[in-house]
């Protein structure tokens, strides 16, 4: 199989689609946001014109206010791979949720979990604040506190309750490197100014085309009670305009700030991962190059011990 990686508005979709195209692949949706129905405009799903009539599965799979599982996600995505391989089609999946990635491709446990530890983490995250139960994940297991951000309230209660209830590290439980399906892992990369632009200039098209109208329903729909799908890009900057926070202007602001910020924790997490081809896709870069160059790493045989 084929995993397309890299940060928001780099250009995955596309590449994904001509891949699929060239080879008769169909596509595997790893972005965590697109997963949910009726996120459309503000997680940049492709149109059904875009598609260029490439199958695409997993998306539009949850309601506004299902709570993001990378286990049910993993599951449903290796479900859908395993059709295509026995049908002796390719699948490309892609996106930009390293987790979600991992979970897909290589081997990731998932312990089991507890309503009432979590529910009593949950009520003290409430009171407390994240930075107290984070500072308590770091006396308990280091690793598992650097790799998740202090803010990142539901993380922290996630890894807490996995020590609680296993005894063992939450580390232990993290994504591996080890493949549980042969593939060829191919990043695009973009020159961080001209990402950049390409991020504003997103977030720009995304008001045009009708976020705020977007939000609105979904609101009608319960996203503010979602857990994950209230805090996706741009979504949770319309909601804070919405209830008075502030002004649609600084909504449009921090949207383009926070997917600046995210694009960079994205090329972090990619970064660390060697299996990854990158290409480089810089201003003006000929698409019909970049598939050429694409289709150069899947065609050619890996050299031994070359991972990925």
């Amino acid at each position: 199989m084929v995993s397309v990686v890299g940060p928001t508005a780099a250009g995955k979709s596309d590449l994904a689609v001509a891949i699929a195209r060239e080879l008769g692949g169909e596509v595997v949706n790893t972005d965590s946001m697109q997963l949910y129905k009726g996120m459309d405009i503000g997680t940049a799903k492709l149109t059904t014109a875009e598609r260029a009539g490439v199958p695409h599965h997993l998306l539009d799979v949850w309601e506004v206010t299902e709570t993001a599982s990378v286990a049910e996600y993993q599951a449903l995505a290796r479900a859908e791979m395993d059709r295509q391989l026995a049908a002796g089609q390719l699948p490309v999946l892609v996106g930009g949720s390293g987790l979600y990635v991992r979970a897909a491709v290589d081997e990731m446990e998932f312990p089991g979990t507890d309503p009432a530890v979590r529910a009593r983490l949950e009520e003290e995250l409430e009171r407390v604040g994240p930075g107290t139960l984070h500072r308590r994940l770091a006396g308990l297991d280091p690793a598992a506190a650097e790799a998740i951000l202090p803010s990142n309230g539901r993380r922290v209660v996630r890894a807490l309750e996995v020590v609680e209830i296993t005894g063992r590290p939450f580390t232990a439980s993290l994504p591996t490197q080890r493949a549980v399906y042969e593939a060829v892992q191919i990043g695009v990369r973009v020159p961080r100014p001209e990402l950049d632009r390409r991020i504003e200039l997103r977030v720009d098209r995304m008001w045009e085309a009708g976020l705020l109208d977007e939000v609105r329903e979904l609101e009608a729909a319960g996203l503010r009670e979602g857990l994950t799908a209230s805090r996706a890009l741009g979504y949770q900057q319309v909601l804070a305009f919405f209830a008075g926070e502030c002004t649609e202007r600084e909504a449009r602001e921090e949207t383009v700030r926070a997917t600046r910020r995210f694009a960079r924790r994205q090329e972090s997490w990619f970064r660390r991962d060697a299996r990854i081809h990158w290409l480089d896709r810089p201003e003006g870069a000929d698409p019909v190059e970049l598939l050429a160059r694409a289709l150069e790493l899947i065609d050619r045989p890996a050299e031994p011990g070359e991972p990925g």
